[in-house]
């Protein structure tokens, strides 16, 4: 008997295949929380091109430049705002136009997810403690500590994790 391996990326293809008709309903409560669509790890697959009816559009390149799948588009990140990324555990604003800033999306009061940003805030719902988004610093506790800031690339019309 014969047996043949399936590699890493035809199991990552199939299983987001599989799960793509399984997200939540859209009724968000009207926030600026986002999750962008999880990338499949490439790091240990061949360097064969993907045959795969899920492949990228040309609008939505799946990785950049540096190899890393993007984590937004510049278009999307709010003037005065931002954005969350729950899975990446991030939130990535725009204090001013072209400007953009990245922190980490953990309270440092407790470490809940921060779930919006607004009013010029990054805001925690376990607590009520609001960062800047300027530099994350606290705005309004009980939180005494700024959001540790985090690297990002911006190329283009892209936003990736450094």
């Amino acid at each position: 008997m014969t047996s043949r391996a399936t590699n890493r990326r035809t199991v990552l293809i199939a299983a987001a295949a599989l799960t793509t008709g399984c997200g939540s309903d859209g009724g968000g409560d009207g926030g600026t929380e986002t999750t962008a669509p999880a990338a499949p790890d490439t790091s240990a697959a061949p360097s064969t091109p993907a045959t795969s009816a899920a492949s990228a559009t040309p609008e939505e390149p799946t990785t950049t430049a540096t190899g890393a799948p993007p984590l937004a588009r510049t278009s999307g990140i709010p003037v005065g705002g931002g954005t969350v990324f729950t899975k990446e555990k991030v939130v990535v604003t725009q204090p001013t136009a072209g400007e953009f800033k990245a922190f980490s999306a953990v309270c440092t009061h407790q470490g809940c997810l921060v779930n919006k940003v607004a009013d010029g805030t990054i805001d925690c719902p376990c607590h009520g403690s609001k960062y800047r988004i300027a530099d994350g610093s606290v705005a309004h506790g009980p939180a005494t500590r700024p959001l540790p800031a985090e690297q990002i690339i911006v190329s283009g019309e892209s936003i990736t994790l450094a």
